[in-house]
């Protein structure tokens, strides 16, 4: 809120003072480092445990039908939070005010960012179930990290390079440990589809690229943003835009003619589904959303290429709730059992290595 005094009445009998007030929205911005890679953590948390909603929904709700209200509960909280934080602060540009000003280019941007994600998304979990978490996993997340960070760190170098990408190769190596430990308990003679490998890789190429073009649409202060360009709040809501419109391309192809799983329509989401399956689905939706808006948000103190990279990290989030709540490496031989140990391990200490690269 900015005070604004007028000068005294020009009437000697009346000496007042007249004070008016302009109400000025801003937003939350965050002010340090350590605050940002708190964000980013609570972004990998989200990240990693949002599928979990996919199997509490059951057999018997086709993903297909889950991801409407997954994208759903993505836009319901790209909105309220910039109506919450996005429009209550000291500095910055309220959403609103910044959705106004904003260039056309700068829109594009971050909706083809929400076209993008959607597209690698729905490829993704297509993969997981021709191939399973053991070959989409490594080779769709994995690939996305690198080149995640490679795309982000070029656009915003931000970090020591040694440093940073030492942190991403130890994670990949994570990773790569996940891989092998999954292929452990796969059945004797079970064969993984080149199709399934294909589109792991199609969907870590496009997985790799969408934070980019968030990242460009906005301003690369917060603080004192540029004129044209977005604030994150701003950004995050049209990335969910893009994301939902795209939806009634990507995800209605995927419902009646699916690569992989069985055909479903529009009808079957109203018959088959009830409040609570609606409901885990946009929870879902809202868990992954606050990890992405966390993420954005952190981006102007960690760089883009530090919180997408600490994002990335949701992979072995999911992998300890695969292997300790849903016991999905029960079937792990003993012998193998170093396999989780080392990938835990290298997971902590790649990030370890990203985070501090921000300090060196």
């Amino acid at each position: 809120m900015k005070r604004i005094e007028f000068k005294p009445s020009t009437n000697p009998a009346k000496k007042v003072y007249i004070r008016l007030y302009e109400f000025r929205i801003a937003m939350y911005i965050i002010s340090n480092y350590t605050i940002a890679v708190l964000f980013c953590f609570i972004t990998m948390l989200c990240w990693g445990s949002w599928a979990n909603t996919q199997k509490l929904s059951g057999k018997k709700w086709p993903f297909q039908l889950f991801y409407w209200d997954y994208s759903l509960g993505i836009l319901v909280i790209t909105l309220f939070l910039a109506f919450t934080l996005g429009s209550h602060g000291d500095q910055g540009r309220g959403f609103l005010d910044d959705f106004h000003q904003a260039e056309p280019q700068y829109i594009h941007s971050a909706l083809l960012g929400g076209i993008i994600f959607n597209l690698a998304n729905l490829l993704l979990v297509t993969a997981i179930d021709i191939a399973g978490m053991a070959v989409a996993f490594p080779i769709g997340i994995g690939l996305a990290l690198v080149l995640g960070v490679i795309t982000n760190y070029r656009d915003n170098p931000q970090g020591n390079a040694t440093i940073l990408f030492s942190g991403v190769f130890l994670v990949a190596i994570a990773i790569l440990l996940d891989a092998i430990a999954y292929k452990n308990i796969l059945k004797k003679g079970q064969q993984t589809p080149l199709k399934g490998i294909v589109i792991s890789l199609l969907a870590g190429v496009a997985m790799g690229f969408f934070y980019k073009y968030v990242a460009q649409s906005m301003s690369a202060s917060f603080v004192t943003p540029e004129a044209g360009k977005l604030t994150p709040y701003t950004a995050l809501v049209v990335f969910a835009a893009g994301l939902m419109v795209s939806n009634f391309l990507f995800n209605t192809i995927n419902m009646y003619s699916p690569i992989a799983g069985t055909r479903v329509s529009f009808r079957d989401y109203f018959s088959l589904g009830s409040p609570k399956l609606h409901f885990i689905g946009m929870l879902g939706g809202i868990i992954w959303g606050i990890g992405m808006s966390f993420s954005i948000i952190a981006s102007e103190q960690a760089g883009p290429a530090i919180a997408y990279g600490l994002g990335q990290g949701a992979t072995m989030v999911a992998a300890f709730w695969g292997v300790f709540i849903w016991k999905e490496l029960k079937d792990l031989p003993p012998s193998k059992n170093w396999l989780i140990t080392l990938m835990f391990v290298c997971f902590l200490l790649g990030l370890a290595l990203i985070i501090y690269s921000k300090l060196a």
